[in-house]
């Protein structure tokens, strides 16, 4: 299959890839992306560890690996109207903690709602506009506050 863009082409910004190191152990780190996030306005409804799925399931001896599904209510009401209800379908805005190596976790973010923007399915553009600089400043903040 042939994509017909090429995802080396995309700037970073646009699909609002947002990424930083904490130096310390796995649940201590997922605690503190929940609690970051939180104050920053997001609730975190959804979250699960693929990694401990995996390593019951098949046996894949992954190292921690942690899924924080964060979510502001009354962002995302706007951001299902402003996409005719497709953005459902990326729901929710995940933040990603896994173990790069013994005390040191990866933190990462990319933004639906410019991966919504990016894949066309927005009805309106400007009020996809504001939501996108309206969660990108929530993100940016609980970025900041990571560290």
């Amino acid at each position: 299959m042939t994509l017909p863009i090429d995802p080396a082409e995309i700037d970073p910004d646009d699909f609002g890839e947002a990424q930083t190191t904490l130096e310390m152990d796995h649940e201590e780190a997922v605690e503190h992306v929940r609690e970051v996030f939180t104050d920053a306005g997001f609730g975190v409804p959804v979250e699960f560890s693929p990694s401990e799925m995996l390593n019951e399931k098949v046996d894949a001896d992954r190292d921690p690996y942690y899924v924080l599904g964060a979510c502001n209510p009354g962002i995302a009401d706007r951001a299902l109207d402003a996409t005719g209800g497709k953005l459902g379908a990326l729901m929710p805005c995940n933040v990603v903690v896994w173990e790069e190596d013994p005390d040191v976790q990866r933190v990462y973010h990319v933004s639906i709602m410019r991966i919504a923007r990016l894949l066309g399915t927005v009805a309106d553009e400007e009020a996809m506009d504001e939501i996108v600089a309206e969660t990108g400043e929530l993100v940016d903040e609980a970025f900041e506050n990571l560290g």
